[in-house]
């Protein structure tokens, strides 16, 4: 049986994957910050579908938390065959309105998490010629749009990059790269959601079954649904300075509402 390490998983896509990675027979590795939520979570996939669920109570945005999960992911003698980045998350307010601090705290995370717990991960799938990572992303890496979209667009360009390096060794990594998803990822940031047209939603569930599709035809990067996939293809045909002005407007009607934290 193969061991998957989701980061993030106690909520939203990640701990979708948890769900259909459990239902799939992989043992997991579930890594968040909240040591009760893990283990409630543990207990009932362990007890729904018969696999081991460790727990690794760790925050990505500290050097602590990184490098335990990097411990956990250089393990020789209980390897991972699946890393899926998943932990992330948004700012309420504006370019100057979110404090430096905040911003960089968020670099951390969607950033140097990324690339330092990947490459804990590819170095021993490499020398065992398999493995996976999934790095997950957004469409707003392809819009001008703020700290988040510019970090997002960092996970893609990196996972592409790595991808092309490593393929010819069996590692396989894809970025994931969703739109709005019906999770709790909005509320707790802050951000206002109630504009948001309903065909503009999808189904965490479903996302993960197609991420899950696509890391296995080795593609490196997905984005989960159609309707998105038009939504892209238009904004990289359109001119960046009105691109610009769109994401700009998109972001104060369907985006962060302003206020304290």
């Amino acid at each position: 049986m193969t061991t998957a390490l989701v980061t993030g998983a106690t909520s939203g896509i990640g701990a979708a994957f948890a769900r259909r990675l459990a239902r799939d027979r992989h043992d997991l590795v579930l890594v968040a910050r909240d040591a009760q939520a893990l283990g409630h979570q543990a207990a009932e996939l362990h007890d729904r579908h018969g696999i081991e669920a460790a727990v690794l109570r760790a925050d990505l945005s500290t050097d602590e938390g990184i490098a335990a999960v990097e411990a956990r992911l250089s393990e020789r003698a209980h390897p991972v065959d699946l890393l899926i980045n998943n932990a992330g998350f948004g700012q309420r307010g504006s370019y100057l309105d979110v404090p430096v601090a905040d911003e960089l705290r968020m670099l951390k995370v969607h950033c140097e998490a990324v690339l330092r717990l990947t490459s804990a991960a590819a170095e021993p799938m490499r020398r065992r010629g398999r493995g996976g990572v999934v790095n997950v992303a957004s469409v707003a890496a392809f819009l001008p749009r703020g700290t988040y979209g510019a970090s997002k667009a960092w996970v893609v360009q990196f996972t592409e990059g790595a991808a092309r390096d490593l393929a010819a060794d069996g590692v396989r990594l894809m970025a994931l790269c969703p739109g709005f998803v019906r999770t709790d990822f909005h509320q707790r940031a802050g951000l206002g959601t109630d504009n948001i047209p309903g065909w503009m939603w999808l189904d965490a569930d479903r996302v993960v079954d197609a991420a899950l599709r696509d890391l296995a035809r080795r593609r490196t990067v997905c984005i989960p649904d159609p309707r998105y996939k038009v939504l892209m293809g238009a904004a990289r045909l359109a001119p960046r300075g009105a691109l610009g002005g769109l994401s700009s407007r998109a972001g104060r009607k369907y985006g962060p509402r302003h206020g304290g934290q």
